[in-house]
């Protein structure tokens, strides 16, 4: 077999994942995520500001919020049974024994395209919201890619 597959993995317990991000595998992950954004959605149309701008800001604010959470934080915030060596990767990193292309990870890589959908249609691809929500998107969207599993830019996160 190729060894790909989840299967393929031996799995001695969820502190082989890392037990930050264990949480991302189990069910309900995906529609409280969907329900958190729509929330923000709603909270943050605050009667000054445009419908584009609403868009804009919850597309940006999610968007900062899983760069950080997923792609700087580092570790765990409790000790494992793994020897320390979690303590160099980032929580996608961690996800799903390092596997790629797995539910989580689909999800967590799908969702800020779909919303970055919305935040264009929304600000009828208007010039300014457009370059706004196309740099948020890459700066989410790139570090998720296999080939910068593990890498540093620059030496930044590096320890």
């Amino acid at each position: 077999m190729g060894g790909g597959s989840a299967d393929s993995v031996p799995r001695i317990g969820r502190a082989q994942m890392g037990e930050g991000v264990c949480f991302l595998d189990t069910t309900g992950v995906e529609a409280n995520a969907t329900l958190r954004v729509g929330r923000a959605s709603e909270a943050s149309s605050i009667p000054f500001f445009s419908i584009p701008v609403v868009w804009t800001l919850t597309n940006v604010i999610h968007n900062l919020a899983m760069y950080v959470f997923l792609h700087m934080v580092k570790g765990t915030p409790f000790e494992t049974p793994d020897q320390g060596k979690a303590r160099l990767l980032t929580h996608w990193e961690q996800m799903d024994y390092g596997l790629q292309f797995t539910s989580s990870r689909k999800f967590l890589s799908i969702s800020p395209i779909i919303l970055y959908l919305l935040a264009s249609f929304y600000t009828k691809y208007d010039a300014a919201h457009f370059l706004i929500n196309t740099a948020s998107l890459l700066s989410v969207l790139l570090p998720k890619l296999p080939q910068f599993h593990g890498v540093r830019l620059f030496g930044i996160n590096k320890y």
